[in-house]
């Protein structure tokens, strides 16, 4: 005779291995910086498209963040028509942020520690807006030296 396991036993085992499940998904990101990628420049790379054609490379120099603009194959994109407006503070109380344009992209003063960076860019004048955001954290990662927000401990190899 054909006995089926009882129901209790397999709630018991599903929820077991859901709370494991739950648990090593958020072990990895209380631990771990994550994979972010980064560009030709060590900066961190941000999406400003919907299909991966275009990017934006975050670095720091001389107290300033610096956005270059590089294409699908990262490689620098002159900055000609492209528009970048950036957001800080918080939801409170937003504080736009003043962003100078130069050929290889836009420069601006970092916001305050801790603060979200929340960046509009435009293709064109009348084009479609993407939304990029960065979380700027400038402590320094102990294990690579890097500032938080272009912490690269995730970052695996290229060879």
């Amino acid at each position: 005779m054909l006995q089926l396991p009882d129901n209790k036993t397999n709630n018991t085992n599903m929820k077991t291995k859901l709370t494991t499940i739950i648990i090593a998904l958020t072990a990895g990101f209380a631990f771990g910086h994550g994979d972010i990628e980064l560009g030709p420049n060590k900066g961190l790379i941000l999406e400003f498209s919907t299909n991966e054609t275009m990017h934006g490379e975050v670095t720091d120099k001389d107290g300033k963040l610096h956005i270059a603009i590089l294409d699908k194959d990262m490689k620098p994109v002159k900055a000609e028509r492209q528009t970048l407006t950036v957001t800080a503070g918080t939801r409170q109380a937003p504080v736009k942020l003043e962003v100078a344009k130069d050929e290889t992209g836009f420069t601006l003063t970092p916001p305050k520690e801790g603060e979200w960076i929340i960046m509009k860019y435009k293709e064109t004048q009348s084009g479609k807006s993407i939304t990029a955001r960065l979380h700027y954290d400038s402590r320094k990662c102990a294990p690579c030296g890097n500032p938080e927000w272009r912490c690269a401990c995730g970052e695996k190899e290229k060879k």
